[in-house]
C-alpha cells in the first residue's frame, strides 16, 4: 500500500502544535493531504469531515472517528516534542500516538474507498476539542447546528452514524467498553467554635462521615464486562487554624461508572447518602458499551481482534450510535514524555481497518 505520504503527513502535524481549542495548524496540514489527494472534504466549525463516496440517505453510516487536538506537552521530555525525528521506523512527538496514529491511518483507509461502492455510507470525522470535551468538536457536529441534525438536502448535511470507530492508541485491540468519569465535589457545612471549649459543629468531622459512607456503598448494577462501578475520595481540606472549630469541609469524589449508570443517576443515589451538599464537575462523562448483537462484535470475532473494557475515557462517551474503540500504538504513551508511534504500528493499523470494513461489508 501507498501510504508514505501518510507517515509524512503525521511528521508535519507534530511539528504542528495543536492543543485543545487551538488545532488550525494541524487542520491546515490536512486540508493540505486532501488537496494533494484531490479528495473532496469539508471543513464545518473547525472539524474535517469527508465521505467515501456521495452519501446515500437510505443507507447506513459507518464513520471513522480520531481526534485532532492533543494536551500540552507535559514534563520530563527528553527532546523536542515538537521534532518527530527522522527514524523511518518511529515518528516522535506530542500527539504522534495519542491521536496522530488514527487520525492518518483512518486518512489511508478513506482513500483506499474513495470511489468504491460499500453497501453503506463511510464516514471520516477529525474532530476537534476531545482532550477537553469541548462544545465545537463531536458535540457540535450532533448538536441542533451540526450537519447531522439537518435534512438530505441541506448542503450542511452529513449522513448521522449508524456505527463507529473510534480511533484511540489501542494496539489494535477493540475496547467494546469504557469507563465513564464523573468528579463530584462534596461540601460539608457546620459550625465554627473554639477547640479549647468543644464549641460549634465540626464540618470535618461530618465530611469523615459522609466519606466513610461513600466508601462502603456499593451500587447495585453490575456490568458483565466493566463490573462495579468503582469509587475513590481522593482530597479533602478543611480547617483555618489548630484551635478554630472548622465550618466548613471539601472532598473530593472520583467515580469512573460502567455503562448501567448516567452520571446523574449515580449523583442522585450518593446524594440520598450524604449530608453533605454533592455537586458534580460535569455529567458528560457517561460510560459505554457496544451492543451485544452488534455487527461491529460479530466483525470483531470472525477477525479473532482481541476485545477488552477500556478504563480510559474518549469522544466515545459523545456518540448516540453504536461504536467500538481500536487504534494503532499504545495508550501508555499518552499523555507521557517522549510519546511516539512506530510506522509499523500505522501500516498494521490501516490493513486492520480494511480487513474489518470487508468483513462488515460481508456481513450484511
Amino acid at each position: 500500500m501507498h501510504n508514505e505520504d501518510c507517515l509524512d503527513l503525521l511528521r508535519k502535524l507534530v511539528h504542528a502544535p495543536s492543543p485543545s481549542f487551538n488545532e488550525e495548524a494541524v487542520a491546515a496540514w490536512i486540508s493540505w493531504w486532501f488537496d494533494r489527494n484531490e479528495l473532496p472534504f469539508r471543513r464545518p466549525q473547525g472539524n474535517i469531515v469527508a465521505c467515501a463516496s456521495t452519501p446515500d440517505p437510505a443507507r447506513k453510516t459507518l464513520a471513522l472517528i480520531a481526534h485532532l487536538d492533543t494536551i500540552p506537552p507535559t514534563g520530563g521530555y527528553t527532546r523536542d516534542p515538537y521534532d518527530a525525528g527522522d527514524s523511518p521506523d518511529i515518528i516522535w512527538g506530542l500527539g504522534a500516538n495519542d491521536d496522530g496514529g488514527s487520525v492518518v491511518s483512518m486518512l489511508a483507509v478513506l482513500r483506499h474507498y474513495y470511489g468504491k461502492t460499500l453497501p453503506f455510507n463511510l464516514l471520516l470525522l477529525l474532530v476537534r476539542e476531545e482532550e477537553c470535551s469541548g462544545p465545537d468538536g463531536l458535540r457540535w457536529l450532533y448538536g441542533p447546528d451540526g450537519p447531522f441534525a439537518q435534512k438530505p438536502d441541506s448542503p450542511l448535511w452529513l449522513p448521522r452514524p449508524d456505527w463507529a470507530i473510534v480511533g484511540e492508541p489501542t494496539s489494535m485491540r477493540a475496547a467494546t467498553s469504557e469507563r465513564g468519569l464523573l468528579v463530584i465535589d462534596g461540601e460539608a457545612f457546620g459550625e465554627s467554635g473554639h477547640a479549647a471549649r468543644g464549641d460549634g459543629v465540626n464540618a470535618l468531622y461530618l465530611a469523615l462521615d459522609d466519606i466513610a459512607r461513600l466508601r462502603g456503598h456499593r451500587f447495585p448494577r453490575v456490568s458483565p464486562e466493566m463490573g462495579e462501578v468503582r469509587l475513590n475520595v481522593t482530597q479533602i481540606l478543611s480547617g483555618t487554624a489548630h484551635n478554630v472549630i472548622p465550618d466548613r469541609c471539601r472532598f473530593v469524589v472520583d467515580i469512573r461508572p460502567n455503562e448501567l449508570y448516567t452520571p446523574l443517576e449515580i449523583l442522585e443515589e450518593l446524594q440520598t447518602l450524604c449530608q453533605s451538599r454533592l455537586s458534580a464537575r460535569n455529567l458528560l462523562h457517561r460510560a459505554s458499551a457496544t451492543a451485544t448483537d452488534s455487527p461491529l462484535r460479530r466483525a470483531l470475532a470472525a477477525l479473532g481482534i482481541d476485545t477488552f473494557s477500556s478504563p480510559t475515557s474518549s469522544d466515545w462517551m459523545q456518540l448516540p450510535c453504536d461504536a467500538i474503540k481500536m487504534g494503532p500504538g499504545d495508550s501508555a504513551r499518552s499523555h507521557r514524555a517522549d510519546e511516539y508511534i512506530r510506522t509499523a504500528e500505522i501500516e498494521a493499523a490501516i490493513t486492520q481497518y480494511i480487513n474489518f470494513i470487508e468483513n462488515l461489508r460481508a456481513s450484511l
